[in-house]
Order: structure tokens, then sequence, then C-alpha cells
């Protein structure tokens, strides 16, 4: 069974696998009909990893596909899969899938760009995770030319909620409009609310437009805004790479190839 704050909860892995709600999970496992790896588990929070043998009443559980997904997000479109108040969201966007597929870690509603999803709690809780350091790249169109110096203070770190934020890659890439306007590029390994905007805007220049170009090595550069894509097993073993996990295996890419997962339309 996973330890500390990694895995996914026993009554999540129930539902996910399609035999019965979460409520209904609970209830299960608060009967002790539920064991993992042969022993019988009766406390609810118990977490499971993608490898742990999960039984109902004897009987094996179907285990849920993993898929990794990248969407190229729009702007304008939440990263969540509902809205109370009927605002556009990513789970619009989302192809069909036999799973629930969940955004890893997120983007604000304004910035567009490389967005993945996947149903694979501890590959997502890694790749969020600051012990990792999973490098995101972005490309920021900024009011006015930062100057050496600028750039030099957002690469040291720039204190923001009293704390100062972490070393980054920073670079002046164009300066456009007479200088009204330029590009610079940050890569970054932390994943704070909103931090590259309140980096630029903590040096004097303020983030007119915002893209994620990579979440390590996954980009979104020949796909149409709104468009989503399963990731290949290359593709997939090199982020579990990243963050310390064994590779999968043939025999899964076999299955992915088998599901037939369709590409939605841009809208």
């Amino acid at each position: 069974m996973a330890e500390g704050g990694e895995g996914e909860r026993l009554h999540k892995r129930i539902a996910s696998s399609g035999l019965c709600s979460r409520r209904a999970a609970e209830q299960l496992i608060l009967q002790g009909r539920v064991s993992v790896n042969g022993r019988v588990v009766t406390q609810l929070g118990t977490k499971v990893g993608p490898d742990d043998r999960v039984e109902v009443d004897g009987q094996p559980l179907a285990r849920p596909k993993r898929l990794t997904l990248v969407m190229n997000k729009p702007e304008g479109v939440l990263t969540t899969l509902s809205d109370p108040r009927g605002r556009r969201t990513v789970a619009q966007l989302l192809p069909r899938l036999d799973t629930t597929v969940k955004p890893v870690g997120r983007l604000d509603m304004d910035t567009s760009g490389v967005l993945l999803f996947t149903n694979d709690g501890e590959l997502a809780a890694r790749l969020t995770h600051p012990r990792f350091g999973v490098v995101k790249e972005y490309r920021a169109e900024v009011l006015g030319v930062p100057d050496e110096r600028d750039l030099e203070r957002l690469r040291s770190g720039v204190p923001l909620d009293g704390r100062r934020t972490a070393p980054a890659e920073v670079e002046l890439a164009a300066v456009r409009r007479n200088g009204q306007t330029s590009l610079v590029v940050l890569r970054l390994h932390e994943g704070r609310n909103r931090q590259v905007r309140r980096m630029l805007e903590a040096v004097g220049h303020p983030v007119a437009k915002l893209r994620r170009t990579k979440f390590g090595p996954i980009s979104a550069s020949r796909m149409a805004p709104g468009e989503c894509r399963l990731l290949g097993l290359e593709e997939v073993n090199r982020l579990r790479s990243l963050v310390g996990l064994p590779p999968e295996s043939e025999q899964r890419r076999a299955r992915r190839r088998r599901l037939g997962v369709a590409h939605p339309q841009p809208s």
C-alpha cells in the first residue's frame, strides 16, 4: 500500500473501476469486504499504489487503464472539470474516455498552452511536487523591455508572499513594437499561484499574454488551440523517469492503441 501523501484513496480506486459509487465503496470497506494484497482493509482513507492488488468479496478489481494526455489549452478556459457558474472548462475539450482524467496542476484562465491530464494519481502527484523539480517553460509577452538587472532579479528570485522564488532560467527573446512590448522566456521548477505573472509584475513588466510551452519534455507546438492527444509510450516513460517511476510496458502501449482515443475538434 502507498505511504505518506502518495497513492490513490482506496474508495476512489474501487469507484474508478466502475463497480459502484465512492459512497458505496466506503461502505464495502467498512463492512470488511475489501482486501489489498491479500489483507482485509477496513480503514477509510487507506491509500493504494498502481501495482497494489485490490479485491472485493474475493474478486480482483478491474485495474483502470493508465492514460496521460496533453491539451493545448486556449485562453478563456478554466482548468477545472466543472464550474457552478457555467463558464467554459477544460472538461468540454477532452475526448470521450472510459475513465476520468484530471488536470496535472493548473493554468489560469487567461494563460494558454501545455496542460497535462492523467488518471495516474501517483504520476500526477510527483509531477506537481516541488521535491522532483520538473521544469515548466513559459513565453510571456510583457509591457516594456526588461534590462539585465530585471532579468537577473528574476533569475535569482523575487519575494512573493514573504518567500523568495527559486532560481529560474530567464532570457529576453525579442523586442517588439519599437520597445512597447517584449518576449521573455522563463523556465521554472516551482508552481506557485500565478507565479510567472507575479514575478514579472514585481520587476515592473506586467504580462500582456502568457503561454506555457513545455511541461518537462512535453510540448504542444503542433497542436491547435483546444486540441488534445494521448501521449505515446516514450513520452509517458520520459515523464515517469523524471519523477523516479518505473517505465510502462509495451503491453500497456498495445492497450492504448486498442482504445482508439479520438481527438476533439478545436472550438
